[in-house]
């Protein structure tokens, strides 16, 4: 059911119930197909059915004959959920760690490649060892040293202004002077005057001083213009070089420098991940193990369950085996390391074999009968549909194979094409199908049989064309007495 849910999602149609499979074939040739009255494909319409059908026929693909499905089958039937649960997770791990070695060990041979360049551009840059900030500052000294000339000019001549024999410094002192000698007759009306007078001489003081200093940085930094320039040049042309900003330089710098820590420490790095990857192949390793001989043990006792419904069956001569292999190591997965497979011999002395290749008609659907009956509990598709189960028996055999049918229909919907009284006496419902001739075509009928139909198809299947009364009786005994 979960995977005929998967399915219906995986397409995105409704998981509802009922589910309506139509197919509309036309006279043209053509057909269409429609899940829950919703356009599909006929790809799909079959995987569909697949979930909800299973044909055990002579000319059918048989379930339980795909390999695929022998290790859950085995598994589910010995209740070995929460071992593969622990198996699959121990997997998974080991993945995880396979996959980081395999990313690490990438990035180590990349590394090293780019080693040779990293340390090459870490030196270039460690030598040239760019500031924050550092460019601003050489853009506005290169601007200074290139109007040193009008720059001291002008200083030159405001210094003149100021200092200068009759400049305003002198002018403002000496207007101080001459005010302080009459302050103490003004009756206080040049107090704020004075005042004002010694905080223009002190400004003019500080103007002074900050012209001077730089009238002498701008004289004597004409001789660093080249060095400057060449200095910004460098920054820039390093910045080009690496595809950055020239602010962004001194942080590239401790990036390449820390790629190369990395590199060093890389291999350190990888060989922790290798070892965690062993330990975690380790731990995969025994819990597989411990599953394996879990398998080996539930092998054993389906092997066992599975024969004891031969003999009824007419298939004392078989031999079921079911074989748990290791697989090699590339194909171990989340169920685990084995190769699990049922097998089959049908004959004494000869070597086992797949299940659709050793045993014939009649034989594979009694065999498949017999496992369906042992795992019914765990294999369970809604409806099984059986033909020429029984084929070639009769008599005694013929009723065991129609009261294990019956012991399989009380837990799913089975069909059964047969022309055995003994089986179809065990029936719940019966169907009577007929092919008559009409013309150049032939007509198939399908009839639905009350109690008498039944009792009468019976009592034919016994005698033949005409019925007896001893063959009537021998119908009730075989529905009233055998039947389910």
């Amino acid at each position: 059911e979960n995977s005929l849910k998967t399915v219906l999602e995986e397409h995105g149609l409704e998981v509802s119930s009922p589910l309506l499979l139509r197919r509309v074939l036309n006279s043209d040739g053509r057909s269409r197909a429609f899940v829950n009255d919703q356009p599909a494909s006929i790809g799909l319409l079959r995987r569909i059915g697949d979930h909800l059908v299973e044909m055990q026929g002579q000319f059918e693909q048989h379930r339980l004959s795909d390999i695929a499905t022998h290790g859950d089958l085995l598994d589910a039937y010995g209740g070995c959920g929460a071992a593969r649960n622990t198996v699959a997770a121990a997997f998974r791990a080991w993945r995880t760690a396979t996959e980081a070695v395999a990313s690490a060990a990438e990035q180590a041979a990349q590394a090293q490649a780019d080693q040779e360049f990293l340390q090459h551009a870490v030196d270039e840059l460690d030598q040239l060892a760019p500031q924050s900030g550092e460019e601003e500052r050489l853009a506005s000294t290169r601007m200074v040293l290139m109007h040193a000339e009008q720059l001291v000019e002008a200083v030159n001549g405001a210094l003149s202004v100021l200092a200068g024999a009759s400049g305003a410094e002198d002018s403002l002192s000496a207007a101080r002077r001459l005010l302080n000698r009459v302050a103490d007759k003004s009756g206080g009306q040049l107090v704020s005057t004075i005042a004002a007078l010694d905080g223009a001489i002190a400004n003019i003081e500080d103007a002074l001083r900050e012209l001077r200093a730089a009238a002498d940085t701008i004289e004597h930094g004409g001789s660093r213009l080249d060095e400057v320039e060449d200095r910004l040049q460098a920054l820039r042309d390093a910045a080009r070089k690496h595809n950055v900003e020239t602010e962004e330089l001194a942080a590239l710098t401790e990036s390449l420098r820390q790629r190369l820590v990395l590199i060093e420490t890389q291999s350190d790095r990888l060989a922790q991940l290798e070892e965690a990857a062993r330990s975690a192949r380790t731990d995969f390793v025994d819990k597989a193990a411990t599953l394996s001989k879990q398998r080996g043990r539930v092998a054993a006792r389906l092997e066992e369950a599975v024969s004891n419904e031969f003999p009824a069956l007419k298939l004392e001569k078989t031999r079921l085996t079911v074989s748990t292999n290791v697989l090699e190591e590339q194909r171990w997965n989340d169920k685990g390391v084995d190769r699990v497979e049922f097998l089959v011999a049908t004959n004494p002395g000869a070597p086992v074999g797949p299940l659709s290749k050793i045993a014939s008609g009649g034989e594979l659907s009694r065999l498949m009968l017999a496992l369906k009956l042992t795992l019914i509990k765990v294999e369970q598709v809604p409806t099984l549909v059986f033909d020429e189960v029984d084929s070639a028996i009769g008599g005694a055999t013929a009723n065991a194979v129609g009261e294990r049918l019956a012991r399989l229909a009380g837990r799913t919907q089975v069909l059964v094409v047969t022309h055995s009284p003994q089986v179809a006496a065990r029936g719940t419902d019966h169907l009577r199908v007929e092919k008559t001739a009409l013309g150049d075509e032939a007509i198939t009928g399908v009839d639905r049989l009350g109690d008498q139909g039944r009792r009468e198809e019976v009592a034919r299947m016994l005698s033949g064309a005409r019925i007896t009364s001893e063959a009537r009786a021998a119908a009730d005994r075989l529905i009233v007495g055998d039947g389910a």
